[in-house]
């Protein structure tokens, strides 16, 4: 008579530490170990659950707190430092009960940038992030503690931006590039999820190899709010957790020293935005930062349909700014050899860092944490009568507080009690927010394939 085995949904597990952070302070266990006020336990939970969970494929993060409510992790104090004690853990990250090499060293990465985070930057006081500069430097900080900032590695970096809901060409070609880029010998940094997020470290992976290439980085950027709705995918091998969106964003164009930027949807659109609003300071005119938009053919309509979005709100200038290429990854790798050629060649001139871009200017406008309300998504200046960063800084809030509205547990609850946000501005620009918004449902760019999308926004034109 056949058995059937019974595959377990949950596991228990001890875990010891891997790479990122063996000991702890009696304060840190304490904060760690504490839900109450102050207490790290509730954030060290959700970003630990999420890094469980990669490989999941659902981008709604109360189902996921949900589906593993009764997931417990504690601190065990150790002769050797501290271990880690789990209970109902996704079985996906074990196998035949160990857990998985590199989703161990995530899990410990969490640990250490939730630490570090809540008692070297917001706790100790050592930086006012009132004030720009000290919201650089703690941005700086958090990425030193993390290690990926080698001032020995000459610039190679790539970040690649695009959406965690894409089709399988799309996808495919994203691998595709990130292969070409590893064939040149860069590096790639990503928001460290599935889709556009995966597919160019999947593709460098194998250009690194076949340059015989062992110390390839891919390195991911996520931060708390959106961590478990995008769940860090399995080629990782370097995660940060930043505070906010914010100093997220701020985190890529301070790291990368190019960017390339996929298929995707408001995500991506709130991508684009900060980084136009930033190239466009005149502060920043002299910076070479090359920056390409790229898809596969069948993907040509949505890339006209960004740059008509961005000629029709910040003007040709800021199309200038990019450079769009078709079907063509070898190109798009070229294109990026060169351009992190030139901004080599200027941080050596300039005496400026290669790992850390301290001279771009970053508004605060674009550091400050943009609170999502209903009241703050309404008041957004959506107008064209304001200098072409302020503009951008604005479009770049209303894309955040979609992206909140979408996979964000706080927006979704906002949605849910009190309705749509609003968004409201001249009636051209919401116009042409409305027609690029409703290709990206069209496209069924908002959530997963499959799922049912209903708009958490609607536009109000005055």
């Amino acid at each position: 008579m056949e058995t059937s085995i019974v595959i377990p949904e949950f596991v228990d597990a001890r875990v010891a530490p891997r790479g990122a952070l063996e000991s702890l302070s009696q304060q840190e266990i304490e904060q760690l170990l504490s839900s109450g006020q102050g207490g790290l336990y509730p954030l060290f939970r959700r970003c630990a659950l999420a890094v469980l969970n990669a490989g999941s494929d659902t981008d709604d993060a109360r189902e996921i707190f949900d589906k593993y409510r009764d997931f417990d992790i504690r601190l065990v104090r150790h002769a050797f430092g501290v271990k880690l004690e789990i209970r109902n853990a996704p079985a996906a990250a074990f196998v035949d009960g160990e857990m998985i090499r590199g989703i161990k060293e995530l899990l410990f990465a969490v640990l250490r940038d939730v630490v570090f985070i809540a008692n070297e930057i917001v706790d100790r006081g050592r930086f006012d992030l009132a004030r720009p500069q000290a919201i650089t430097n703690a941005v700086f900080h958090i990425l030193r503690n993390a290690r990926v900032l080698d001032h020995r590695l000459r610039p190679n970096l790539v970040v690649c931006w695009g959406g965690h809901s894409i089709n399988r060409e799309e996808y495919e070609y994203t691998k595709k590039v990130g292969y070409e880029l590893g064939l040149r010998g860069l590096d790639v940094c990503t928001g460290c999820g599935p889709g556009a997020m995966k597919g160019p470290m999947k593709g460098a992976t194998i250009g690194h190899a076949k340059q015989r290439i062992g110390t390839g980085r891919y390195i991911g950027l996520t931060e708390p709010g959106i961590i478990a709705a995008e769940p860090p995918n399995p080629i990782v091998n370097h995660l940060v957790i930043m505070p906010d969106i914010e100093k997220r964003l701020e985190a890529f164009v301070r790291l990368g020293h190019g960017i390339v930027v996929f298929p995707g949807g408001v995500g991506t659109a709130e991508e684009i935005f900060y980084l136009l609003g930033i190239l466009l300071d005149p502060a920043n005119a002299a910076q070479p930062f090359p920056v390409v938009l790229t898809g596969p053919r069948q993907s040509a309509a949505y890339f006209e349909q960004i740059r008509r979005f961005l000629i029709g709100t910040l003007g040709q200038v800021a199309a200038d700014r990019l450079r769009v290429v078709i079907d063509d990854p070898a190109e798009v790798a070229r294109i990026m050899d060169r351009g992190l050629d030139e901004v080599r060649e200027f941080r050596r001139q300039q005496s400026d860092s290669y790992s850390f871009n301290w001279l771009l200017h970053v508004g605060e406008e674009f550091q400050h944490p943009f609170e999502v309300t209903h009241a703050s998504m309404r008041t957004l200046r959506l107008h064209r009568e304001q200098p072409l960063h302020d503009f951008a800084a604005d479009l770049r809030r209303a894309f955040s507080g979609i992206v909140a509205g979408n996979v964000k547990e706080q927006g979704v609850t906002a949605i849910e009690r009190h309705g749509p946000f609003e968004l409201v501005g001249d009636a051209a620009v919401m116009a042409m927010l409305d027609e690029l918004l409703a290709g990206f449902v069209a496209q069924q760019r908002m959530k997963l394939p499959g799922a049912k999308y209903i708009p958490c926004y609607r536009i109000v034109k005055s």
